[in-house]
């Protein structure tokens, strides 16, 4: 059974329209636009059922949620929770950004680099860490939430609040990666999904995302480019094997006829986007995917890595969970707990995919110049470890990232080297039809 929280930030915004800080101060409202990507938000929920409703009282959240809630249960109550606020930026609220790095230059240079050491001053002289008292306020709303929703029961919980006390709700339940807050990226009325589950693997509370910043209701099928580079990072599409639950790892399996449908599905997801480099795991699964989503741009040639093959799972491979279990109970038990630590019979570990899967994530990365958009097909391990990189995890968190097939994670490289990527968005599968990622959960 799966608590699933519905994680939606606030339509546009005037203070979003002008590029004003907007902290906690209520002046900021909802635009029309705003209200318009509120609807088209309803409008991707409408086949999901809401069991609760938690929104920030900010006018410009609770607005959005009274959007989101048209056509529902009138009976469904909003619960207007304070521990939804936004951050604190105190005398900065109202100013545009160019206002503050004009007036508090240095430490407008903090809050870009580093947010978590930003200390700001309170008007009774007292100082404060806007970011740490965030986490504390996303610490105590997950505790709260806990206390009133049982993960053993099947409930979707819709919350409504803004961009950065969502965030911190995310990185809290994923177990606060370093410098997580600039890692993730989450846009006006966009939707992320998050599973808590006392039946997954691993994970702070249970915990996993299953995708993250959708907003291809909103007209295109991700968030804008705001940085130089971008990588699209794809799994492969469906194979047989992965419909039965059956370990494949490096066996060479092809896709199925659905796995098929699911590429030329992000085909015409991606028919837009103009690839400049395409890079594949060389087994066939993920070339084959590769082809079909490049089937209208023939002329762009994919390079085939060897570094980005399945991982290997040995003397597991071919063989159901059920029957893995009756051989090597003990182990498979211990790598659904901590995969860190299993060596897989005749196989690898999750350490060995991270080295080889990472080391070529950055061989990739230092191969593109600033306007590249770059293609990566790979597999569930490989793209796992890379995405947990990414967030500041380590191989112990696999478990916590979701990868469907013909999932589609959209990655922006930094301009400069001390810059961290962002995750734009993570494992979009509303091309697959619906907003809940309903792909083949194999057997990894």
């Amino acid at each position: 059974m799966t608590l699933r929280l519905l994680l939606v930030r606030h339509g546009l915004s005037s203070f979003n329209l002008q590029n004003r800080i907007q902290g906690r101060n209520d002046l900021s409202t909802l635009t029309e636009e705003g209200t318009l990507q509120a609807k088209k938000a309803r409008l991707k929920l409408a086949d999901l059922s809401i069991d609760s409703v938690y929104s920030s009282p900010l006018q410009r959240a609770a607005d959005t949620t009274k959007e989101l809630l048209k056509d529902r249960n009138s009976e469904l109550k909003i619960i207007y929770d304070k521990n939804l606020l936004e951050v604190d930026l105190g005398q900065w609220s109202g100013l545009t950004s160019e206002e503050v790095q004009s007036n508090y230059p240095e430490q407008f240079g903090i809050w870009k680099k580093n947010p978590n050491a930003l200390v700001l001053t309170k008007e009774d002289g007292s100082q404060y860490k806007p970011i740490k008292d965030l986490m504390d306020q996303a610490e105590e709303f997950i505790a709260n939430l806990l206390n009133r929703h049982d993960p053993i029961k099947e409930e979707n919980v819709l919350i409504v609040g803004h961009n950065a006390i969502l965030r911190c709700i995310i990185l809290q339940l994923i177990g606060k990666p370093e410098n997580g807050f600039r890692r993730i990226r989450l846009d006006n009325a966009s939707i992320s999904v998050i599973k808590i589950n006392s039946g997954l693997k691993k994970g702070s509370n249970n915990t996993q995302i299953e995708s993250l910043n959708i907003t291809s209701h909103l007209g295109s099928p991700f968030p804008k480019q705001k940085s130089n580079a971008r990588i699209i990072l794809v799994r492969h599409g469906e194979t047989n094997w992965n419909k039965e639950g059956r370990f494949q790892g490096q066996i060479d399996i092809p896709l199925n006829d659905n796995g098929k449908k699911q590429a030329n599905a992000a085909n015409k997801f991606l028919r837009n986007t103009e690839f400049s480099k395409v890079f594949s795991s060389s087994m066939s699964r993920p070339l084959e995917t590769a082809k079909i989503i490049l089937k209208n741009n023939s002329n762009i040639k994919i390079k085939c890595i060897e570094e980005l093959i399945e991982i290997g799972h040995g003397q597991w491979e071919g063989k159901l969970e059920s029957e893995i279990k009756n051989s090597w109970g003990g182990l498979l038990k211990e790598w659904q707990v901590s995969p860190e630590k299993v060596q897989m019979p005749d196989g690898e570990t999750i350490q060995d995919v991270w080295d080889r899967a990472v080391g070529c994530w950055m061989q990739i990365c230092d191969s593109l110049s600033s306007t590249d958009t770059a293609l990566v097909v790979a597999h569930d391990a490989v793209n796992k470890t890379i995405i947990c990189n990414l967030l500041g995890l380590s191989p112990s968190d696999i478990w916590m990232i979701k990868q469907g097939n013909g999932g589609i994670t959209v990655i922006d490289i930094p301009d400069d080297e001390e810059g961290l990527a962002i995750i734009t968005s993570l494992n979009i599968t509303s091309h697959l039809g619906g907003l809940i990622d309903c792909t083949a959960q194999g057997a990894l």
